[in-house]
């Protein structure tokens, strides 16, 4: 039996927590002690969440724990950081369906349906699934299923500025919970920019490998008010080199985008930019529908980043996505910036 030190800091109970999760995942597969912790520490997290979200509630003003009461009643949450505000839906995997500044609340996505938000995307074999009238294959989609069923939230930790949430996606053809994999996000709100760490595991009893494709990272729907894309595909990328400009079509089209970053914005160049480093193609179009605008409107603009790799049994796949509002050069600079951080 090998015995392990671990070293703990002054932390945070919550950083004191994970690290205990992140000891007992290691544990599981060493001794039967491990197994047995990390179910305690599930047991305990499960009872201890209501009592958090609660507790945050409970530090902030009378009006704004009023505010937040009445978000959770409909399965919403925002973080707002006086700069930014960020909007997830409970009821559907903890998805990201509202981004906006904090000085307008105008929210620049669109989410009219179980698939469009800001949110973890799959691919995998045919697995006897029809979406569309067409064959589909294994697609787990964090929001929820193309008939309506909901995802559902596994665990989560809401604070004023950041959160988590850990769901059970559902297979976006088959319209069935996929207990077999798991999702995660850990949002924060870091100046103007929403940093998102997204976390994939394929590691269920009744898991399999699938074969090489691309994957969305992450599915990004925007309002259909803001319907140019931009970005740069040159080979001069990080050196200020002209960008390029296009309003997709529909069906999907696929581009390279060599600086890892995109933007959907307006005629005035105002909008969202979505940088996901390591990223260099995406797909993209543009849905008309009848026309209708806004959050909940059927027509809208689309991207995904794509990556392409096989998904394999006891998998877990790890990427960053950092989402920024303002003009087209605002965007760049400070994805330059975030870049330049990172080298």
């Amino acid at each position: 039996m090998e015995i392990f030190e671990v070293k703990v800091p002054c932390l945070t109970r919550k950083k004191v927590y994970n690290q205990l999760v992140d000891f007992a995942h290691i544990m599981t597969k060493r001794s039967f002690l491990g197994t047995v912790l990390l179910g305690f520490l599930t047991v305990t997290t499960l009872l201890a969440e209501t009592n958090q979200t609660a507790q945050t509630a409970k530090d902030l003003p009378a009006e704004a724990q009023k505010e937040k009461s009445a978000e959770l009643k409909t399965g919403k949450y925002y973080i707002d950081n006086g700069k930014v505000r960020l909007g997830i839906d409970l009821d559907r995997g903890g998805s990201v369906f509202y981004f906006a500044q904090s000085s307008t609340k105008k929210n620049i996505l669109n989410h009219a349906d179980e698939g469009r938000f800001i949110q973890q995307s799959y691919y995998g074999e045919p697995d006897g699934s029809v979406w569309a009238g067409n064959p589909w294959v294994w697609n787990p989609i964090q929001g929820g299923g193309s008939k309506g069923r909901k995802a559902k939230v596994r665990s989560h930790v809401l604070e004023k500025e950041s959160l988590k949430v850990v769901s059970e996606p559902v297979n976006w053809g088959g319209d069935n919970a996929m207990p077999e994999t798991e999702m995660e996000e850990r949002i924060t709100l870091e100046g103007d920019v929403a940093h998102i760490h997204y976390i994939f595991r394929n590691t269920g009893e009744n898991a399999k490998d699938h074969p090489e494709t691309d994957h969305e990272l992450p599915a990004v729907f925007v309002d259909a008010d803001y319907p140019n894309m931009v970005f740069y595909d040159g080979g001069k990328p990080w050196t200020h080199d002209k960008l390029k400009s296009i309003v997709p079509g529909w069906p999907n089209e696929y581009h390279v985008r060599t600086e890892e970053w995109g933007a959907y914005v307006n005629d005035k160049d105002w909008g969202i930019g979505v940088y996901t480093p390591g990223s260099t193609r995406c797909t993209d179009y543009r849905y008309k529908g009848s026309g209708k605008t806004g959050p909940e409107g059927d027509s809208c603009s689309y991207f995904a980043p794509l990556r392409k790799f096989a998904i394999k049994k006891g998998m877990t796949f790890e990427y960053d996505v950092y989402l920024y509002i303002g003009t087209i050069q605002e965007i760049r600079d400070t994805f330059y910036k975030l870049h330049e951080a990172q080298k």
